[in-house]
């Protein structure tokens, strides 16, 4: 049957009721109303599978925990289940002594002594009894008169009196008294208010305070605007005589959808008390929520005495018990209302953000309130114990800008506006070609895979492995009055490269331009810097710095291609050669690389550099750049004796033979270190060895002091040999991971002996223990000197 075309042929409108100089309209809210759960007894009976005792005492420990103080039950005298649930409450001291459970019955003698006996023994209870009083209920369903339904209230509210105080008498239970004129809303204004006042007639106790009986005024059925429902509230509140001895409850359903706009309304009009089920459930549409209305009022600054700090546990006791779920859009509730999918609503978000947190730093300086402002977001997710995990989700229709909220959320990384463009387009060729919502897992590895971001296991095709950035001395010092010229940087370093050891150097103004130089050098990389920019993520002592670098092709800075890349590193110049290297990374592909090729000698291509990656790939030694010249020197004159093209393994061999470097089981060099131990000595600044160290084969006891380990070495050393030795250059670096790593050592040693020329020698040795590797290679470079003994 398809939709009327005159639906006022079958529909009759509301009447309104007029109301002269309603006053509701230009009223605000200032008070919180006394809140009553009936998600016991009015949720639960709507349910296809009514709540277990079990799930009805989960449910009511909720309510208790959320500080809800007024909670209807259960209709006791409706099944043996009602009743067993209520005597357990009782009988089980589930009620504390602050909460009032309350209890329904119909005007009928025997289901009000049931209902009486239910509580019997509790602290306290409210006995809220109705009847029908709408012309269709009296006329069509009960076919009473108005005379015959007011003495029916009337009847039986003298006998709830009569038994309440008997019960009073017998167990000591205290009783409030709640009358329901049933379908209020379509009963004529003026005989509710005559029921009513014969009811508080006939109950003959109303006092003020606790005192108070209550009068609840239900929409039943929604039949109008709530305009409306506030206009009878108020009519009522204005009508009834002894206003100060009376509680106006409020009880919308949703029929509607303004369940909650008639109660806020209803508020407004005079009432002093809501009774409501948590998110909503109830009969039809159902009765209206009163987490909503709590959050609503939080909102406004006034605190609702309801605790919702942990609103997912509500939500599960909640969906559990009803066996219902919670709608995503639900008001506040719903896995979708802190959600923005809409990529304006996500950068409004994200600096909205941005602007409270000045805000609000400001404002905490000068000891004002920090007020939430966050556009689309009227509450702060935290203060219901969310997270903002899922304030910006993803699919195609989103922005850049929550894209970059994302990441800054979850990476702390405050990406520059054209890097934000750069990586939105990655995610929406995600999003477009799997037609679905991104999670912040598929952002954040979709982000750590393009920038090559996040550890070895993002690692690129070039990874920074060890560097040192030095000053380049200045060739023309400048004259007197005129401007020192701007010092250069020199970078040293160890990349992999395609899972093999480079070692690189580079000169230029800064560290980047020096890794730039160094790039185009030994790998035949060629990019230029366009922009770059940093922030410090953290504080103190565990602050780190992060840096986003876009390059271009070297010579066309207006490129229309450019790619960007990330670091992040405890030291500034670190994270900064990191994002150039991560960009340089995107911008090379799957693009071939020049091969570690060797070529030493007279006119050879092979420098220092290459003879350098040749050892740290075959021994895992990260030489010190003097050692790499030192070694240079002596792999030009072997090459120069084989025609000038010398093998990777040839090269290994002379390195180890050279400074006599054996990890794995060596020829015996002249010193040798047996057991010792350092002692410290004096103030405790000063260190002594004490131990044996081999001298051609034959075991010397020794001790000597200095200021460290390597100091006392030579000291004891001293007492073996003519002359005199003096370190020049130290440097330690790690070999391996986790158990499997040794300390890398490396000692320049100067040696005196009168008569002689001084002459240097290096020392190169490993150990688990960095200790011992020091003085290995102070011992393996004396050995190398060829140092004479004493007699």
């Amino acid at each position: 049957m398809p939709m009327l075309s005159d639906p006022s042929q079958k529909y009759r409108p509301y009447t309104p009721l007029k109301l002269e100089n309603r006053q509701w309209p230009s009223k605000t809210f200032t008070k919180v109303p006394i809140w009553l759960s009936t998600d016991l007894r009015d949720g639960n009976q709507a349910l296809a599978n009514p709540m277990t005792i079990e799930q009805k005492t989960l449910f009511f420990r909720q309510l208790v925990k959320c500080g809800v103080k007024q909670i209807e039950v259960a209709y006791p005298a409706a099944s043996d289940t009602d009743f067993a649930f209520v005597r357990g409450l009782v009988e089980n001291n589930e009620i504390p002594d602050d909460v009032w459970i309350q209890v329904l019955t119909p005007a009928r003698e025997d289901l009000i002594r049931r209902t009486i006996d239910a509580v019997a023994g509790t602290k306290n209870a409210i006995l809220h009894m109705y009847n029908a009083t709408s012309p269709t209920f009296r006329n069509v369903v009960f076919r009473n008169s108005k005379e015959k339904t007011i003495e029916l209230a009337v009847q039986h509210t003298k006998l709830v009196r009569q038994l309440t105080e008997e019960c009073t008498a017998k167990y000591g239970t205290i009783f409030k008294y709640e009358y329901s004129p049933e379908t209020f809303t379509q009963t004529e204004p003026e005989f509710a208010l005559q029921v009513c006042e014969a009811v508080k007639t006939a109950w003959g106790k109303a006092g003020t305070g606790d005192d108070r009986i209550i009068f609840n005024l239900p929409s039943t059925v929604e039949i109008a605007p709530p305009n409306h429902y506030a206009d009878q509230i108020e009519n009522f509140c204005r009508n009834i005589t002894e206003r100060e001895k009376v509680i106006i409850s409020l009880h919308p359903h949703n029929d509607r959808g303004t369940g909650i706009a008639s109660a806020e309304l209803g508020m407004l009009a005079g009432g002093d008390r809501v009774e409501g089920c948590l998110f909503g459930n109830g009969e039809r549409t159902g009765n209206v929520d009163l987490v909503n209305l709590a959050l609503n009022l939080y909102t406004q600054g006034i605190h609702p005495d309801l605790d919702f700090s942990d609103i997912q546990t509500a939500i599960d006791t909640v969906t559990q018990c009803n066996d219902l779920p919670i709608h995503p859009r639900h008001p506040y509730a719903g896995e979708l209302v802190f959600t923005a999918f809409s990529g304006s609503h996500q950068d409004a978000i994200k600096k909205g953000f941005e602007a409270q947190r000045i805000r609000h730093a400001e404002a905490a300086a000068q000891g004002k309130p920090l007020y939430w402002d966050i556009p689309y977001l009227p509450i702060d997710p935290a203060d219901l114990g969310q997270d903002y995990e899922a304030v910006i989700r993803v699919n195609s229709q989103s922005g850049k800008g929550g894209i970059a909220y994302l990441i800054k959320q979850h990476l702390q990384l405050d990406l520059p506006r054209k890097m934000q463009v750069a990586f939105y387009q990655v995610v929406q060729g995600v999003a477009d070609r799997e037609a679905r919502e991104m999670t912040v897992d598929d952002i954040t590895t979709a982000f750590r895979n393009t920038y090559h971001y996040g550890g070895p296991k993002y690692q690129g095709r070039l990874a920074l492995r060890n560097f040192k950035i030095s000053a380049e001395p200045v060739e023309d010092p400048a004259e007197d009055g005129e401007d020192t010229p701007d010092e250069r940087r020199r970078f040293d370093g160890t990349l992999s490269v395609d899972g093999v050891y480079r070692v690189i150097r580079g000169d230029g103004n800064g560290p980047l331009s020096a890794l730039l130089d160094a790039l185009r050098v030994h790998l035949d990389i060629d990019f230029t810097i366009r922009d770059y920019t940093e922030h410090s993520i953290g504080e103190g002592k565990d602050a780190k710095a992060a840096s986003y670098v876009e390059v271009v092709p070297a010579g066309d800075r207006k490129s229309s291609q450019s790619w960007w890349g990330v670091g992040v590193d405890s030291d500034i110049a670190g994270s900064g050669l990191r994002a150039l290297l991560s960009a340089v990374n995107n911008a090379i592909g799957d693009r071939a690389l020049p091969e570690l090729k060797l070529s030493v000698g007279f006119n050879s291509r092979s420098g220092q550099a290459d003879v350098a990656s040749v050892i740290v790939n075959s021994l895992g030694l990260e030489l010190p750049r003097r050692l790499q010249s030192a070694f240079f020197e002596v792999a030009q004159r072997a090459a120069g004796d084989v025609g000038g093209v010398i093998s990777l393994g040839a090269l290994t061999e002379i390195f180890q033979s050279t400074y006599g470097f054996y990890p794995s089981g060596a020829p015996p060099t002249k010193f040798l270190l047996g057991s010792f131990k350092l002692e410290h000595v004096g103030d405790g600044a000063g260190r002594q060895f004490v131990g044996d160290i081999v001298v051609e084969g034959e075991k010397r006891p020794v001790t000597g002091e200095g200021n460290g380990p390597l100091s006392s070495t030579l000291s004891a050393l001293h007492s073996l040999i003519n002359g005199v030795l003096t370190i020049r250059e130290y440097s330690e670096h790690s070999i391996g991971e986790g158990t499997e790593v040794v300390a890398a050592s490396y000692v320049e040693l100067l040696y005196e002996v009168a008569g002689s020329k001084k002459t240097r020698g290096w020392g190169v040795a490993t150990d688990t223990d960095i200790t011992a590797s020091g003085i290995k290679a102070v011992l393996a470079a004396a050995s190398n000197l060829g140092v004479v003994l004493k007699q």
